[in-house]
């Protein structure tokens, strides 16, 4: 009996991580564009709008870097949240140099409003233009092509929302290359979603609606009590297949600073998988049905090799050894396709054994996340 359950959940899991693999993130992985679409030449004015928490040095950074931009109707609306360092200061001198740079200041958070949602509703209510593309103040544009490859579905193909990726930068050690993994991970998932028509999040570092929408729909009214989640799960509320659009192109990414120890990764990541318990079931279930059948496979793959290896029974533990070993292959391959579709860079280091090491990651700091009480922004 235990044999036989543990080849059915063995089998169980493999089936759902070969569709995952091959139809869901394959589509992200074996994607080509369609280059005999046809693409309009509007170039509606577009606001960038960041919210800077004592963000001096990387403002300092980023501000000259968005104005290189090659998109003829752009500004940028910067929100200082609270600053206590020489933020304002610095926003003041350089609106002087810029003219399209613009700033509101905010001194206080009435109570019962997080944080972040005030800041960035702010920032959209004085905003010029109608479309808004969001990112964060450690973040740069990968290229000069930022804003208008960002922009194009909304400009162009009558979307609410543009769907972007951001990565973060290649440094040395196990952590960096963890989050490499782990963010090409998530990537799969919203990028494969939304090319398969039912998008369920975004991230702020990377994300383009329209301003008539959002204040349409009040702003984040169903979201204010929720630390987190401006970004996806205000697009998990509302995105659908017909009014979003993935953006997967290099040349519209953006590319942000690691975390460089492991506490402040651990608190980063626990406030990005509390948010996750307020998706949308069919949404939660996209990603849990993939983890679930992830420990499936592990759990019964392992419990398979040692009942089989302390039985001798040697043709059955290759059997299982060769599949696992056959789905580290096809994983490898996939994420490694995905990597240079999404990213165009080098992919992680060890994929596979990643791959294992993401069982205890995803169960552990998840339960972990999802109980917890202490998540704030800055």
């Amino acid at each position: 009996m235990g044999l036989f359950l543990l080849w059915f959940f063995f089998g169980i899991g493999i089936l759902i991580q070969a569709v995952y693999l091959l139809v869901i993130f394959g589509k992200t992985a074996f994607y080509t564009a369609n280059k005999s679409q046809s693409i309009s030449q509007n170039e509606e004015g577009v606001t960038v709008v960041i919210c800077a928490h004592n963000e001096f040095s990387n403002l300092k950074t980023l501000i000259p870097k968005l104005f290189e931009q090659d998109y003829p109707a752009f500004d940028i609306m910067i929100v200082n949240d609270r600053s206590s360092d020489r933020t304002k200061r610095l926003l003041e001198k350089m609106m002087e140099t810029f003219p399209k740079l613009r700033s509101v200041t905010i001194k206080y958070t009435p109570p019962h409003v997080t944080a972040k949602k005030y800041a960035l509703t702010l920032g959209i209510k004085v905003a010029k233009n109608n479309i808004i593309l969001l990112t964060d103040a450690d973040c740069l544009p990968q290229t000069d092509q930022w804003i208008r490859k960002m922009t194009a579905p909304v400009r162009n193909q009558g979307k609410i929302f543009a769907l972007g990726f951001s990565g973060y930068e290649h440094r040395p050690g196990f952590l960096n290359n963890w989050i490499q993994f782990e963010t090409l991970l998530t990537g799969l998932y919203y990028v494969s979603f939304g090319l398969w028509k039912t998008p369920f999040m975004g991230i702020g570092r990377n994300l383009c609606y329209r301003k008539d929408f959002f204040m349409n729909v009040k702003a984040f009214k169903e979201l204010w009590h929720i630390e987190g989640g401006d970004d996806d799960l205000f697009v998990n509320l509302y995105a659908s297949g017909k009014n979003t659009a993935v953006v997967l192109d290099p040349e519209a990414n953006t590319i942000s600073k690691p975390k460089e120890t492991r506490n402040e990764y651990l608190v980063q990541k626990k406030r990005h998988l509390h948010v996750g318990k307020y998706y949308r079931g069919a949404d939660k279930r996209k990603i849990g049905l993939y983890s679930f059948s992830h420990a499936l496979f592990w759990l019964g793959g392992i419990g398979l090799l040692i009942y089989v290896g302390l039985a001798k029974s040697w043709e059955h533990f290759f059997l299982v050894f060769g599949i696992i070993l056959l789905r580290s292959f096809l994983v490898t391959l996939i994420f490694k396709a995905a990597e240079k579709k999404i990213q165009g860079t080098k992919p992680p280091k060890n994929i596979w054994m990643l791959d294992f090491l993401y069982l205890g990651y995803f169960w552990i700091l998840g339960t972990i996340s999802h109980q917890a009480k202490d998540i704030q922004w800055k």
